[in-house]
């Protein structure tokens, strides 16, 4: 025989003992659990499929019908795969030559095998790539021949083998005979297992072979074409009308998530303890930014992602969300540069916006910023979308109605196994890349198509032009409004909203002056001199006199009434004594203030304001809220009795024996460590475990065992046996130097230990 014939041999055998091997372990399941020692196996294998489900995720269906048609093949040709497959041949081989490439399939002298495991994690069906055909026999009968049979069948016998293939290629056989020749079948089952249509798999079970399966339809796994990518339907647009969209919804982004940090800048919300945003706080935010909640929850991921958002300390001192440091210079940067910042974090950001406001499978509300909320496949369907998107061409739109459905679809094809939430995943970043600016009327924009090729930079740049160029006036309206025909620059926005209230926004803003809105401005600092100078400044009309008395009302009624701080007071109806108190050189420290002649009032507490006062030679007494001294004992405060008072000598002595613990357990592993080197010991039954267990005893041996404790934690110890009564061994622990007992039936192994090992 030649060398590719005992090659071809031994690859027969191979798989033949792979075949009996995976037989035997469907019959054996527990043959394939690993020993509960052999942990680095398990995680080898672990790590292992967790690959090939990872590789097996990034093929298209395409490759998928290729792996499967090798899978159902086994060992061919490279162009009997391709021709298996119902797709151009050159496709096919291209397709086959990429599984190469990943390592799921390894080229052996007799032609391409997939990786083994493979064949497993092929499940589902056609829409993943999976023709349900079981493998070959080996070795493949001649296609004609299995013709031939297919047609020698009655039209019975013909139904019930497309039933049974229609089925999943299984079925049971009854009564029906699985050992007769073709002349003395009596019925349709019998007529198939004596022509090897079906063959029997034990228990009465029978499967349609591979070969039958191809036969029945047409020498292929896949009766439709697997090579056509699904086309976008889309349908013309202005590409400029486009990007104009795309631009105002981009500056509406930056403009708002700036609007938004700046009010959690000065009145932050609440971080919840899971880490995420509350319902009410997610709401309120909607409602400044006049924007749906959904929206919302996307600017608030966005921000966080981009580092312009993070938790931090509020004034209580309770967890908060707030502005990040980076997000002032971020604030100075022109609105392109602060697009891309948004949009380039948005890619990569594995959260999932849109399922904020949806219910887990407890019933629970997602909230935004949640930790959990986020999937391993969001990254790669966005790039994946704006790709399909980008594919379009300039001036293609997805068509309304039946585009978005064609998108998923193409997506599908791309990848059809990740991950199983696909549609909704396309919808929220169609969505989403709207609302940032990506896309306008359905479409990429132009300057988004360099973000989509990993150049922020230029997409920054295209974007630039179509921006608008923010303005510094607004026009004050009699009605007590300030109109703001474009967007303003940001330096003049912080401060109207200070003055002013949002009324509307779109493409021009509308601010309205209130008297609450007027007095935050004075409370911050504003006086009616700079109030009325600004408003002179900003505006291209003249400032109505309304809005002068407005300001001038307000500020003529502010600071009428005052509020204080205070945490005691002191009270006297001699002045003269609060007067020294008041004068005293060492009470500058005491913080007090004098509200009337005979009234003082104080910011210290009173637990430190009494013995300080005390200390100043005055004799205060506590007033009670009814106006009388309250008089009561002071609190006895008591410290923890000691359990033991123990002298030096024996603090020493306890010192002493702890080390000798410590020493002796060391040294007692270290020789449980060397015994089991020497020779591994092997598991024992209960009974086994008994009768080693007494002849130590009666030996007077010392004995390592391993034991399994309740937590299931396995050790070994070296231990001195000294009797074995009732399922318990009571024994000398080298390791802790005194006796306890052990469960005999928690002992998994007795080996024998050589006496100068167990002395030593």
């Amino acid at each position: 025989m030649s060398e590719t014939g005992y090659r071809s041999l031994a690859d027969q055998l191979r798989a033949w003992s792979d075949e009996r091997l995976s037989r035997l372990l469907v019959a054996r399941p527990d043959l394939a659990t690993p020993a509960p020692h052999d942990s680095s196996q398990l995680a080898s294998r672990a790590a292992t499929r967790s690959s090939l489900l990872r590789t097996l995720d990034q093929l298209s269906r395409l490759e998928l019908c290729v792996l499967d048609a090798l899978v159902v093949a086994g060992q061919t040709t490279p162009d009997e795969v391709a021709s298996l497959v119902h797709a151009d041949p050159a496709r096919a081989r291209a397709a086959l030559e990429h599984l190469v490439d990943v390592a799921l399939v390894w080229e052996s002298t007799s032609g391409p095998r997939p990786l083994t495991g493979v064949a497993d994690l092929l499940t589902g069906g056609g829409d993943v790539g999976v023709s349900g055909l079981r493998p070959r026999s080996q070795p493949a009968p001649d296609p004609a021949a299995v013709a031939s049979h297919l047609a020698a069948l009655s039209p019975a016998a013909r139904a019930m083998l497309d039933h049974v293939a229609a089925q999943g290629g299984e079925a049971t056989t009854g009564a029906a005979r699985h050992t007769v020749l073709p002349e003395d079948a009596t019925t349709p089952a019998e007529e198939l297992l004596s022509r090897r249509l079906l063959v029997a798999r034990g228990g009465g079970t029978v499967v349609v072979p591979g070969e039958v399966g191809l036969a029945l339809r047409g020498g292929r796994t896949t009766t439709e074409p697997v090579d056509a990518v699904p086309e976008l339907v889309t349908s013309e647009r202005d590409q400029a009308l486009v990007d104009r969209t795309a631009a105002g919804a981009a500056f509406d982004a930056v403009r708002r998530t700036e609007l938004l940090l700046d009010a959690w800048g000065t009145r932050p919300p609440s971080a919840l303890r899971s880490g995420g945003l509350g319902v009410r706080d997610l709401r309120a935010a909607a409602l400044l930014l006049h924007v749906d909640e959904a929206t919302t929850a996307l600017l608030v991921e966005t921000a966080v992602a981009a580092g312009l958002l993070a938790t931090g300390v509020g004034a209580d001192g309770a967890p908060a969300w707030l502005p990040s440091d980076d997000y002032d210079a971020w604030a100075a940067r022109p609105a392109a540069d602060r697009w891309r910042r948004l949009v380039t974090a948005w890619l990569d950001s594995p959260r999932l916006p849109g399922m904020v406001g949806s219910r887990d499978t407890a019933g629970k509300a997602w909230n935004a910023l949640s930790p959990d909320l986020s999937g391993v496949h969001v990254v790669e369907t966005r790039r994946m979308t704006l790709e399909a998107l980008a594919s379009a061409g300039p001036g293609r739109v997805l068509a309304s109605g039946t585009g978005p459905p064609s998108l998923h679809a193409r997506l599908s094809w791309l990848r059809p196994r990740r991950p199983r939430t696909r549609t909704e995943q396309v919808g929220w970043v169609v969505a989403e890349a709207a609302a940032l600016g990506l896309t306008g009327l359905g479409g990429l924009a132009g300057f988004a198509r360099p973000l989509v090729a990993d150049e922020p930079d230029r997409a920054a740049a295209e974007l630039a032009p179509l921006l608008p160029d923010p303005l510094d006036h607004v026009l004050l309206q009699a009605d007590l409004t300030a109109v703001a025909p474009g967007p303003l620059e940001s330096a003049l926005a912080r401060r109207l909203q200070v003055v002013a209230d949002v009324e509307s926004r779109g493409g021009a803003t509308v601010y309205r002056f209130t008297p609450g809105s007027v007095r935050r401005a004075l409370d911050t600092g504003w006086t009616a001199v700079e109030l009325h100078d600004f408003l002179g400044s900003v505006s291209r009309t003249p400032v109505p006199q309304p809005l002068t008395y407005l300001v001038d009302d307000t500020a003529r009624t502010f600071g009428s009434v005052r509020v204080g701080h205070a945490e005691a007071f002191l009270r006297a109806d001699d002045e003269t004594a609060l007067s020294e108190i008041l004068g005293h050189p060492q009470a500058a420290g005491l913080e007090l203030r004098r509200l009337a002649p005979t009234v003082l009032v104080s910011t210290l507490p009173i637990d430190l304001l009494l013995p300080r006062l005390r200390e100043l030679g005055a004799a205060p007494v506590v007033e009670a809220p009814d106006g009388t001294v309250h008089v009561a004992r002071p609190d006895q405060l008591r410290a923890r009795t000691p359990r033991e008072r123990r002298s030096p000598g024996q603090r020493d002595a306890r010192e002493g024996a702890r080390v000798a613990a410590v020493v002796t357990a060391v040294r007692s592993g270290d020789r449980a460590t060397s015994t089991r080197l020497q020779a591994p010991a092997s598991a024992l039954t209960p009974s086994g475990s008994l009768a080693a267990l007494r002849e130590a005893v009666e030996l007077g041996l010392s004995v390592l065992i391993g034991y399994v404790d309740n937590h299931g934690t396995r050790t070994e110890r070296i231990v001195d046996p000294l009797a074995v009564e009732g399922g318990q061994l009571t024994a000398r622990d080298h390791r802790v130097d005194d006796v306890r007992t052990f469960a005999v039936h928690r002992i998994t192994t007795v080996k024998p230990v050589e006496p100068g090992a167990a002395g030593s």
